[in-house]
């Protein structure tokens, strides 16, 4: 005979949290969301709280209405750490700019960079583009201007730009100071991970 664990885990899976993110991620309501599982929304409300445990037919029909498959609710959220002194050193380009790349090599759909800027970092004295649909640059210390073919907007410490990475466009820093900025990129135009 095979033994039983005496003890129900106390620290179950909270599954709550992500029937809510894809209940509001697809526009529904609560209320709708009752309406159309036939169950009360006080019920749904403290299922999506993890305040109570729905049985599994109950389960199975709320991930069908919201085209969710069961098992994503259980699985482990792939979750991965990059600290600043291990992340690996990239070259894009920048004069005089010491980049590093804060996102994993492997991941596809975004890619985060962090540079610091000596006073004289510049991306090149000709206008560029990135094969991605959108950049996003923030600046955390310093005076950054970013060029394009029809102006030049200065950014501050604290200051971000969002554009289009296809758009032509280059960068300097301005004022004689060193400057950190964090760019962030949709989707990643390449995978070191090669």
């Amino acid at each position: 005979m095979r033994a039983i664990h005496p003890d129900a885990d106390a620290n179950a899976t909270p599954i709550g949290a992500r029937l809510r993110a894809a209940r509001t991620g697809q526009g529904l309501s609560l209320g709708r969301l009752a309406e159309t599982t036939g169950l009360s929304k006080g019920f749904l409300s403290r299922v999506e709280r993890d305040e109570t445990s729905p049985s599994v037919a109950t389960l199975v029909q709320l991930c069908q209405v919201l085209s969710l498959p069961i098992g994503s609710l259980f699985a482990e959220p792939e979750i991965q750490r990059v600290t600043y002194a291990d992340a690996p050193r990239i070259n894009l380009g920048g004069v005089h700019a010491e980049e590093r790349l804060m996102s994993p090599r492997s991941e596809h759909r975004v890619q985060l960079l962090r540079s610091e800027l000596a006073p004289d970092a510049h991306g090149g004295k000709e206008l560029y583009t990135i094969n991605c649909d959108v950049e996003v640059l923030h600046v955390v210390k310093g005076t950054v201007v970013v060029r394009f073919s029809d102006r030049s907007v200065t950014l501050g410490a604290g200051d971000a730009l969002t554009f289009p990475g296809r758009e032509p466009h280059t960068w300097y820093v301005d004022g004689g100071r060193p400057a950190s900025v964090v760019w962030v990129i949709v989707p990643a135009p390449w995978s070191g991970s090669a």
